[in-house]
């Protein structure tokens, strides 16, 4: 292993070729674009895809494409482009297709700015699409996690068959940190074997003829049981999949709840609250959903305040209430590309 310092963008493609990632389909847009232009350079030096589409529709599609013939592949946007993304997205969801999606946050809505925002949340978290269905979302808060967790996002989207979004505000994007990265980058490509028994291949055979990938489903009971087939999964995926990460102790005063740059400046204001001889935990989900409730049931159950950290108008703070209740949580938030301070946060668990 080598130790490189690296932009959290550059670090989510070493992720995607040490994971085998072989095609890469996306469109730039700030603060994102750092994911493509390293796609195009370094993928075809593993034997990988890496193709600049002509839209961000035309690039989820591509994803249906390549996920349905058993291929580990990949796109990265910003808000902007989620949007559009978010058909498609709901067609992979419903056809059981797998396939890593990155979303470098941006301020919006509308085309906004490039500062930092959290506001794609409900987007990512709750399905953006009509219908009924879950992406599993991770959100990392650090170049090293912008690593290890595009790989998590490879091994789950296979095993679950369902969309990954990997959930990064622009701060985590565009930082720069030292983290450890194989030496033989970008030969460091370690193709899985995919087991997808929906997949049709390269080429069509007989053992693949009447393999139909469609969400279209025109029988109501078909699609009701299809329905159930699919929440029946998500059950296994929240037993399985939750993760979060806890800074305190589980009988705190008062828990923050914060994920990505957010839980960054979160920590700074636990730190100096314990000087002040405060009992304050700070509660980082790893995962956004499936969003691992028990954990933070646990270290809240004794809480008189939980104060949730977020750079939206409080759409964290809306699941929060829904999983502890109202009367005991508020929040500390910003939007427009301006992110909480320190002392807002200090304030807020001092009053």
């Amino acid at each position: 292993m080598k130790h490189t310092f690296i932009k959290g963008n550059d670090a989510i493609i070493c992720g995607a070729l040490c994971a085998g990632c072989r095609a890469f389909f996306g469109y730039p847009i700030t603060p994102a674009s750092e994911i493509a232009h390293d796609a195009t350079k370094y993928f075809p030096m593993a034997g990988a895809l890496a193709l600049q589409a002509e839209s961000e529709v035309a690039a989820i599609n591509m994803l249906y494409g390549a996920g349905a013939g058993g291929t580990a592949a990949m796109t990265a946007t910003s808000g902007p482009g989620f949007s559009l993304m978010q058909e498609g997205i709901s067609y992979m969801a419903a056809a059981r297709i797998p396939g890593v999606i990155v979303d470098i946050m941006r301020s919006g809505p509308g085309l906004g700015n490039i500062g930092p925002e959290q506001g794609d949340y409900n987007m990512a978290v709750h399905g953006g699409g009509h219908g009924h269905y879950h992406n599993i979302v991770f959100a990392p808060a650090s170049v090293a996690e912008m690593f290890s967790m595009t790989i998590a996002a490879f091994e789950a989207t296979f095993k679950y068959r369902t969309p990954v979004c990997i959930l990064a505000d622009a701060f985590i994007g565009q930082m720069m940190e030292t983290i450890a990265l194989p030496e033989d980058l970008p030969d460091a490509c370690n193709v899985p074997e995919i087991k997808f028994p929906y997949s049709n291949g390269v080429t069509g055979n007989a053992d693949t003829r009447g393999h139909v990938i469609s969400s279209l489903e025109l029988i109501p009971q078909k699609l009701h049981e299809k329905n159930e087939e699919r929440f029946a999964d998500y059950k296994i995926m929240q037993n399985e999949l939750p993760e979060s990460e806890i800074d305190g102790s589980e009988d705190a005063d008062i828990v923050l709840v914060a994920y990505g740059i957010c839980a960054r400046i979160a920590r700074d204001a636990v730190e100096k609250a314990r000087e002040n001889h405060q009992n304050v935990t700070l509660f980082r989900p790893k995962t956004l959903w499936p969003f691992d409730e028990n954990a933070l049931l646990k270290v809240t159950q004794k809480a008189s305040k939980i104060i949730v950290v977020e750079c939206s108008r409080g759409m964290m703070q809306n699941d929060i209430e829904r999983f502890c209740g109202r009367s005991r949580v508020s929040g500390v938030y910003a939007d427009g590309g301006i992110i909480p301070t320190s002392e807002q946060i200090q304030l807020a668990i001092d009053n």
